[in-house]
């Protein structure tokens, strides 16, 4: 019994599709910023772990840096990616 296995090295993505992703991923962590900020301000009175709404807003908080944090990962290892197949194009030349 034998598996197939198939390799796609030239099927890459494009420039653009990869800011647009960085660029939707930033503004989908400051809409979640927001909603964070709104929640935690708007059940900030009963100041508890028991307030599941300040806890919720907590959460989206901590959840808007690790968006954006992997956003902008995204685009940096896109970019070393790119630059370092120009630089192995023009050692070969």
């Amino acid at each position: 019994m034998t598996t197939k296995t198939a390799t796609i090295s030239q099927v890459q993505p494009l420039k653009s599709d990869v800011k647009r992703l960085v660029k939707a991923m930033t503004a989908i962590a400051w809409v979640v910023l927001a909603i964070g900020v709104l929640l935690s301000l708007v059940n900030l009175s009963h100041f508890s772990d028991q307030n599941v709404g300040l806890m919720v807003g907590i959460g989206f908080l901590i959840g808007s840096v690790h968006i954006y944090v992997i956003g902008t990962a995204i685009g940096l290892v896109h970019a070393r990616r790119v630059q370092d197949q120009l630089q192995n194009d023009q050692s070969e030349l």
